[in-house]
């Protein structure tokens, strides 16, 4: 139930091989605080590298494995960092205020990244409708972190359901990627239960 299944989905889009260490979240160890001393998961090294921070890391390996055709096109990339970045900031801002029942007063709006909640989901409605995927006709990396993020939100009542949202994750939820990923979380998850 963290953010790291976001980063599973990434490196699962992304194909290349990859180890996993499981944090324990009463107890951090001193290994893990030296690499991430916010203690937040998901973190990667990658060739010595420390990056934390779920939009960053879906960034990162877009880049880094070009071949997994993920990173935006030259006619793509206005669109991707716009919609990627908006998921990190009003998106999660937004999201996380409802579902622990943060109430912004009219007074405030101006103060919080994601202004009006009615309009963040009326602009995100669009954006999801505006074409195929979030950055155009095809799925790339932002598909990941946005798509995240709505179901996140739907799941915990920080977004609204409607038909927008959910024609475009199943658009995107059923991707192959995707499924391996949950199926890997699920498990971790069901024998950490055990």
């Amino acid at each position: 139930m963290s953010r790291g299944r976001i980063a599973r989905w990434m490196l699962e889009e992304v194909g290349e091989p990859y180890d996993v260490r499981l944090v324990d979240w009463g107890a951090k160890s001193d290994e893990f605080l030296a690499v991430n001393p916010m203690g937040k998961v998901p973190t990667i090294v990658h060739q010595g590298r420390v990056v934390t921070e779920c939009a960053a890391i879906v960034a990162y390996l877009a880049d880094t494995f070009p071949d997994a055709g993920l990173a935006p096109t030259a006619a793509e990339r206005a669109d991707y960092y716009r919609w990627m970045f908006f998921a990190a900031g009003p998106i999660e801002a937004a999201t996380t205020d409802r579902a622990l029942g943060v109430t912004v007063s009219e007074e405030q709006k101006g103060m919080v990244g994601y202004g009006d909640p009615e309009r963040l989901v009326a602009t995100l409605k669009h954006a999801v409708t505006a074409n195929d995927f979030i950055a155009g006709d095809r799925f790339t990396a932002a598909d990941v972190y946005v798509g995240s993020h709505i179901g996140w939100g739907l799941q915990f009542g920080g977004l609204p359901k409607c038909d927008e949202f959910d024609a475009y994750l199943a658009k995107i939820m059923g991707r192959p990627a995707a499924v391996r990923a949950r199926e890997i979380d699920d498990a971790l998850i069901a024998e950490k239960a055990e």
